[in-house]
């Protein structure tokens, strides 16, 4: 038993390539370990800007040996009656590559069989690495590769292998590169080689020729580090958990530093300081006590301490650089109102076929009033929201925007705000964009809430009807985002929307500027129906029955949707839906046989139909005024009163009469009782565990 090692050295790795590869690491060799029958104790794995490393501690020397059992065909046809095997079991005999003697014999519930019993000896673990490594790395893959002087990709120009199992180098080659037991160090403080003598040394040695090769160490050694500059500073670092990642991908040998800039820069908006250093330079910004910017920021430098004066110098200068083109822009942009440049919207394309951003605008403006008008806000809030979704695409147009795209929103609120616009509107031209991923914040606002909504269903619409829809893993234009976001912005504000109505009206809405071919209602509903579905399943924990059964009649009222499942499952967990869902059960399957309507109160002589009929108005009247206030809980209690006089119609009433009227009647009363039983859903979808 033995550790092994294997090292990929390369060119410098893209930061957000490493998680995933490093994973794929894992998955890998794991699966190809396991298919080679070979047994280890503890996969780990390490990632730099310039290496990708795995160490597997305890793999076996041989590979398990393989006992193998193979059916034949049955004992009487292999055997005749003297017990001379058969051409049948000379046959298989031959094909499994065993004599016939060791043919054995085994009963099962089919009956006595033959089975041949293959045995394999396992073979030495250190022949088949060498396959089974070369495997994987050629199985990697990245959001980009490249090819440079082999046929091999890989995401950059590999330099050097490392594979070690013990002490011994393993011989493997990728893309004309042949291993070793070499590694190299830093570029710059070690560029020479390290001699590893057995996976165990590996990250000592590397350490000592200043690579820090665990990623989980680094981070900690960055952490420490920034905590004590802001400490020192009396400062505070801003939360900033996926930049603190992105560095520890980037550097090898962290050492942090704290830098400053002017102080006049803090007049600017903190967004304005805070991209720059965060987006393009990997600063951590800095908080006082009070939550403002401190004119300091912390970075991360890929090297010792050595020349730290003239290392935090450049990065200083480089970040005045930066903020003085913000500043400018941002002065710049202070000589135009907001709304004067809405119009200059006209010359930015959204999509070749769906116009410009300022069409856009104007469809995204009568959708948002129409939502306003749906939920019958105040006229306050009503004018801001229409006004929100004018002036929301306006910053795509200034200076700032364009030189800093991840300032769309926060630019249009404070530009609003310096124009004198209400707090309202600039809210909603920054909200609307919220949320901007997964687990983002949702807008605080209604207008900014409604805003949003317009302009992502005008552009899942759209995009629609012009055929650009999501195929596979590929969705350009981020419409599964956008949808989610649809989803849970309405869930969030509990807003009691109509989704397939407001499909309709965006729709509507592009047929008055344009001749669209494709009807895609029907197809974006179920578009939003598949997002919904995670959502429900995912987020709030619904049972994937229980989500097929409110969904069955659609998306409409999506709050709704989310109620009703959620009442539902408690039901379900409770033990208060058994019987019901049984007594559904007999009802739908003969209410499917229905050809009327309408049911004939005279044509119910069985006293146990009369009883049902009584009932069923009874509970139809009480469940029409519950669905009406959303009162769900007590629809269940409701529905409960039809379940014994359905039973004791089934078991006193013959439903198939010969008459055919009594007949038909009957089907349309379990019918009637069919369509009541399924306010909250299509209880046929529910499964009782």
């Amino acid at each position: 038993m033995n550790d092994l090692l294997l090292e990929i050295g390369c060119e410098e790795l893209p930061a957000r390539f490493i998680p995933g590869v490093l994973e794929q690491l894992t998955l890998k060799v794991q699966h190809y370990l396991g298919e080679a029958r070979i047994s280890y104790n503890k996969v780990n794995t390490f990632g730099t800007p310039r290496r990708l490393a795995l160490i597997i501690e305890g793999v076996a020397g041989k590979q398990q040996d393989l006992e193998e059992e193979i059916k034949g065909p049955p004992l009487k046809v292999a055997f005749d009656s003297a017990g001379n095997p058969t051409q049948a079991a000379l046959g298989f005999a031959r094909n499994q590559g065993v004599a016939p003697a060791d043919l054995v014999q085994k009963s099962i519930a089919a009956g006595d069989y033959v089975y041949a019993v293959i045995r394999q000896v396992g073979e030495d673990t250190e022949n088949l690495l060498p396959a089974i490594l070369e495997r994987v790395i050629g199985e990697l893959s990245f959001p980009k590769s490249m090819r440079w002087t082999t046929k091999q990709r890989f995401a950059r120009p590999i330099r050097w292998l490392l594979a070690l199992y013990g002490n011994k180098v393993l011989s493997i080659e990728y893309a004309g590169v042949r291993s070793g037991n070499n590694s190299y160090g830093h570029r710059f403080l070690h560029p020479g080689p390290v001699k590893i003598e057995k996976p165990a040394d590996y990250c000592q040695a590397m350490e000592k020729a200043w690579v820090i090769v665990d990623q989980e160490a680094r981070k900690a050694v960055i952490s420490q580090q920034i905590d004590a500059i802001a400490k020192q500073v009396e400062g505070e670092v801003m939360a900033q958990d996926e930049l603190l990642w992105e560095i520890v991908y980037l550097v090898e040998y962290p050492t942090a530093l704290c830098g400053s800039f002017d102080p006049a820069y803090l007049t600017l908006p903190p967004e304005v300081l805070i991209t720059p250093m965060k987006e393009h330079q990997r600063y951590f910004p800095l908080l006082d006590d009070a939550g403002q910017l401190l004119p300091k920021f912390i970075a991360v430098h890929n090297g010792t301490d050595e020349h730290l004066d003239l290392i935090r110098m450049g990065n200083e200068r480089v970040l005045k650089a930066r903020l003085d083109d913000a500043r400018f822009f941002y002065n710049e942009d202070l000589k135009r109102t907001l709304r004067s440049r809405v119009d200059d919207l006209k010359a930015v394309v959204f999509q070749e076929q769906l116009g410009t951003i300022y069409e856009k605008v104007e469809r995204t403006g009568k959708l948002a009033a129409y939502l306003a008008d749906q939920l019958g806000l105040e006229q306050e809030r009503r004018d801001h929201t229409i006004q929100g979704a004018y002036l929301a695409k306006a910053d795509l147009v200034t200076n700032m925007v364009g030189e800093f795209p991840e300032l769309q929103g926060v630019m249009g609120r404070e530009y609003a705000l310096y124009d004198g616009e209400p707090k309202g509107v600039a809210m909603a031209i920054y909200e609307h964009y919220l949320p901007r991923f997964a687990n983002d914040q949702v807008p605080q606002t209604l207008p900014g809430a409604l805003v949003g909504i317009a302009d992502r269903i005008d552009t899942i619409v759209g995009c629609f009807a012009v055929g650009l829809t999501p195929t596979g893993s590929q969705d350009p234009y981020a419409l599964r985002r956008q949808a989610a976001a649809v989803l849970t912005i309405i869930l969030e504000h509990d807003l009691p929307l109509n989704l397939t109505e407001l499909i309709t009206k965006s729709y509507e809405l592009y047929l008055e500027g344009h001749s669209l071919q494709i009807p895609v209602q029907d197809m974006v509903s179920e578009f939003f129906k598949a997002r919904f579905q995670r959502i429900l399943e995912e987020v709030y924990g619904l049972r994937y029955d229980i989500v097929e059964a409110v969904l069955a009649a659609g998306i409409g009222p999506v709050t709704d949707v989310l109620v009703r499942g959620v009442v539902l499952q408690e039901a379900l967990e409770q033990g208060h839906l058994e019987s019901l869902l049984k007594a559904y059960e007999r009802v739908s399957n003969l209410a499917a046989k229905a050809t009327q309507e309408e049911i004939d109160p005279q044509l119910l002589t069985e006293e146990a139909e009369g009883h049902l009929f009584s009932v069923y108005k009874r509970v139809e009247e009480e469940v029409e005024s519950l669905v009406a206030n959303r009162s769900y809980r007590k629809v269940v209690d409701s529905l409960q009163a039809l379940v014994d006089p359905v039973d004791n119609f089934f078991d006193k009433v013959l439903v198939m009469a010969e008459d055919s009227a009594i007949r038909a009647n009957r089907l349309a009363l379990l019918a009637a009782i069919s369509r009541v039983m399924s306010s909250l859903g299509n209880l046929k979808s529910i499964r009782v565990s």
